[in-house]
């Protein structure tokens, strides 16, 4: 974390590299006030410090899902029965809301199906490749409030849970479990670092916004890489002015 900057309610929430996100977040129209926000809290008997972190773990998953080419239906920080906050992919809202699609499901569907110890695998590739790209998807969560807030996620037992779910489709041991989940964390990690601004400047608009679509969220995702870029091209030109005039106080001396 480098700095401190202000969303539209004067809240402070941190930043990592900063400047891009700023500029996006500085423009961001929230339509209601503080009074109203406190307000959603108190009934949501949950505290800024709570839902800011729920927003970013969820602005996590969201990243993560895209930056691995998979499409998403939505993402919210809105509670539901079993978690803080949901990210969601296409086609699986239904199945969410009827409290169906959790990783243990997954399993029980497909465990019947996997190879045994020495049989050929090429069968199932895709169901390894789908399980590999969603449990760091699942690990995404915690690395961003890790990144953003400096602390290891709270927020992860369940993502946790999921993972190693899906884990036991593959993995014999409890080491394997283990070693699988954190190469996933890992991978999750080193996808997101470079992404710091984008997480925080969505995570900003869907605490604002509450829910957001995926539609909505690939704009976000688009207008934030555009506005790094126009930050980091303004940069290099005023770099580049600098060089000038030192050359040219250099030749006139």
């Amino acid at each position: 974390m480098s700095e401190n900057i202000s969303t539209a309610s004067g809240y402070p929430f941190p930043a990592l590299g900063g400047t891009g996100a700023a500029a996006y977040v500085e423009v961001i129209d929230e339509g209601s006030g503080p009074d109203e926000y406190d307000k959603l809290l108190a009934a949501l008997g949950r505290f800024y410090e709570d839902d800011a972190r729920v927003a970013i773990h969820e602005a996590g998953h969201a990243v993560c899902a895209r930056l691995l080419g998979n499409p998403l239906g939505g993402v919210t920080v809105q509670p539901t029965k079993t978690s803080d906050g949901l990210c969601w992919g296409v086609g699986h809202e239904e199945a969410f809301a009827e409290g169906r699609g959790d990783a243990s499901d997954v399993r029980e569907v497909l465990a019947e199906a996997m190879p045994k110890a020495g049989e050929q695998i090429e069968s199932v590739s895709d169901v390894f490749a789908n399980v590999y790209s969603h449990c760091i998807e699942l690990m995404a969560g915690c690395v961003a409030e890790t990144m953003l807030l400096g602390e290891q996620g709270v927020g992860g037992a369940d993502d946790l849970r999921q993972a190693r779910e899906l884990a036991l489709l593959f993995c014999m041991s409890e080491e394997a479990v283990e070693s699988f989940v954190q190469h996933c964390r890992l991978a999750a990690r080193d996808m997101l670092m470079p992404y710091g601004d984008v997480v925080m400047a969505l995570s900003v608009v869907l605490r604002i916004k509450r829910t957001l679509s995926g539609a909505e969220i690939d704009k976000i995702i688009s207008d934030v890489q555009a506005r790094m870029a126009l930050v980091s091209e303004h940069r290099r030109r005023a770099d580049w002015r600098q060089r000038e005039i030192s050359a040219a106080r250099l030749r006139s001396s």
